[in-house]
């Protein structure tokens, strides 16, 4: 039967927006062509995407954003809210993160290659969007945590050009000379430069020992003498640093005396750390204090959801902080001269966009309003949280999203999404383009946080550290079981995905529970701890070495060997789609190799999408499309059928 010409002439415009045949710089292996009528239906889906906080201008109540120009997101200026964005960046690579030049018109922005993450620092005129943007690093190595000066004359980076490996603390002058200095050449990976003294005549450090402990120093830019802030005591961890009391105090979030990150006062001519907020039982996420140093905020995870808190410098009185609708916040920071907090906010039906709040005039006000609208109504599901108890005892949390059950009643098939990190966490919000499975074929969508995510404490963070690794597979194992007793869920038909430590875990679960999973997604995921950890960046290897172990110690090599999938794949009787980024500097393309070939060798079922232009994921528009048409395509095959 032939289709309506309505139709026939739609799908002809969606496959002209979203062909069927992968862009040439895409490796396909395996993967059959796309019939129209899918792509059809995946195209409302695939235009979703928002507007991201990246700063405030710095004399000017406007704001930088990060949306999406063609093929990669850009940095735009918005002079009001809801206004036209103005854009500041170009070209076919990514721009996401960019910092104003305080009191000046120069924006300071980084990009990298082809995923390669091996940053470039770039200065814009954002006066004269004509004029060449300057570049101040190398252009090949890896450059990171830019901080200006309060005068704007200076800035100092973390670069790892001299090896490779270790971070130098870098130097340069902001005017045309760009004259630059090494201020600091340690031994060692872990250094980042974090804020200038209020005289600009020293310089706050950051020395990080994984996610275990962190040190402080203060930095004499002159004499290059370094002073500890903060003694070794081996276990305190900061993050979300900042100066206070005009350099008199360190704010920071840490977990001394608490099992959670809380907001801390360190006395900086002491080295003594107070809580602000014993009472605090949820992880602390951001922190930014005021220009004029008299409030503190930060934003709080709440069983996933942010809520932002306040106090008043030096009194540490709270203070009242204007009602945010119910979300994510990111990207916190204070408004120049002002109390106004800029940030991210997403949402359940919302993607990511960008809010405002001023403390001192409780008023909120709503910056951008999703860049793309679909031509269709897609319904979001505000998801349920459920816990269950794993082999040890410990609740482990999940997010469920069940689909409408008027449209799609009885037992529904589920799609498990595991995150990566390991050290992260699945949190409520816009699920995108996932709302498709959600709501075109009834797939609840399941997202477990076990052990090993963080937003619960440092001891659940810890838990498989490690000889632990295999817990977090017993906590899948347990999330299973519910899924058996759920009358929503159909047991018999599940789908595992995750993508890097999650693609670890979606190769595991096919792995361990052969029967009890259908199909599985492994993107950039580790197929072989011993190999990943030799083949890693070297920048990256040693805190990879504190979460998964030290392959160079004969019991734990052992030990990681045994957990490798790849050593495995005799056991997977599941089909798997593998997709991966060829310049992945985290997770290298060899190891999506190793397990495309063993699942091969094993006469198995492997798709496999590798693209030429991409690293940790994809971040191109168009590999992100057939990625999603790809994956899509995969689970209409082996889930849904």
């Amino acid at each position: 039967m032939g289709l309506p010409a309505r139709t026939f002439f739609c799908l002809l415009a969606v496959a002209s927006l979203c062909p069927a045949a992968p862009p040439a710089n895409l490796v396909v292996e395996g993967v059959p062509e796309a019939p129209a009528t899918l792509i059809a239906e995946l195209a409302p889906y695939m235009n979703l995407g928002g507007a991201s906080f990246r700063g405030w201008h710095s004399t000017r109540r406007e704001i930088i954003v990060s949306t999406r120009t063609g093929d990669a997101s850009h940095l735009h200026l918005a002079a009001a809210p809801l206004a036209k964005r103005l854009p500041l960046t170009h070209g076919v690579e990514p721009v996401k993160s960019g910092w104003m030049q305080p009191g000046g018109k120069l924006l300071l922005y980084s990009i990298d290659v082809g995923g390669s993450e091996n940053f470039q620092l770039y200065l814009q005129d954002t006066e004269d969007l004509k004029a060449k943007a300057i570049l101040l690093t190398d252009g090949k190595s890896r450059n990171t945590d830019p901080v200006w000066s309060k005068d704007g004359r200076l800035i100092a980076y973390a670069s790892n050009r001299r090896n490779g490996k270790d971070r130098d603390i870098v130097v340069v002058q902001a005017d045309a000379t760009h004259t630059e200095k090494i201020l600091l050449s340690p031994p060692s990976v872990g250094w980042a430069p974090v804020e200038w003294s209020q005289q600009n005549n020293q310089l706050l450090l950051r020395q990080s020992f994984g996610l275990n402990e962190t040190r402080l120093w203060l930095a004499d830019i002159q004499t290059q003498k370094r002073t500890p802030v903060t003694p070794g005591s081996g276990h305190d961890y900061l993050t979300q640093i900042a100066f206070g009391e005009n350099d008199q105090a360190v704010y920071a979030l840490s977990n001394h005396d608490s099992d959670f990150l809380t907001p801390t006062r360190v006395d900086v001519a002491t080295g003594e750390m107070r809580q602000i907020d014993p009472t605090q039982k949820w992880d602390g996420e951001e922190l930014t204090i005021s220009a004029d140093g008299k409030i503190l905020a930060i934003t709080v995870n709440v069983e996933g959801f942010s809520e932002i808190h306040g106090w008043e410098i030096p009194s540490l009185r709270p203070v009242a902080v204007p009602k945010i609708k119910a979300g994510i916040v990111s990207n916190l920071l204070f408004r120049p001269q002002s109390h106004e907090l800029g940030f991210t906010l997403k949402s359940e039906d919302s993607a990511s966009d960008t809010w405002s709040a001023d403390l001192d005039s409780g008023k909120t006000t709503r910056w951008t309003d999703r860049t793309t609208k679909p031509k269709k109504i897609i319904e979001a599901v505000e998801p349920t949280i459920i816990r269950v108890k794993s082999f040890d005892g410990v609740s482990v949390p999940a997010l469920v999203y069940y689909p409408d059950p008027k449209k799609f009643p009885g037992r529904r098939p589920s799609l498990m999404m595991v995150h990566g990190g390991p050290e992260g966490q699945s949190r409520p919000g816009y699920r995108g383009s996932l709302l498709y499975y959600l709501n075109e074929w009834g797939v609840a969508l399941v997202y477990p946080n076990i052990r090993g995510s963080t937003g619960y404490g440092r001891k659940y963070l810890n838990l498989d550290n490690g000889l632990l690794r295999e817990g977090a597979l017993r906590d899948i194992e347990a999330i299973l079981d519910w899924t058996s007793q759920s009358p929503r869920l159909d047991s018999q038909k599940i789908a595992v995905s995750g993508g890097s430590y999650g693609g670890y875990v979606s190769l595991a679960c096919l792995v361990n529970f052969p029967t009890r999973f259908r199909c599985g997604v492994d993107e950039v995921g580790i197929a072989n701890f011993v190999t990943f950890l030799h083949d890693t960046s070297d920048y990256r290897r040693g805190a990879r070495r504190l979460e998964y172990g030290d392959e160079r110690k004969p019991e734990i090599r052992a030990f990681l060997e045994k957990i490798s999938p790849a050593n495995h794949a005799d056991k997977i009787r599941a089909p798997l789609l593998i997709i991966q980024g060829k310049n992945d500097p985290r997770v290298p393309v060899t190891e999506a190799e190793r397990m495309r070939d063993a699942i091969r060798a094993q006469g198995g079922t492997v798709w496999y999408l590798m693209a030429k232009d991409e690293g940790h994921g994809f971040s191109k528009k168009s590999n992100i499309d057939f990625g999603f048409q790809t994956t899509a395509l995969f689970l209409q095959e082996f889930l849904i059928k």
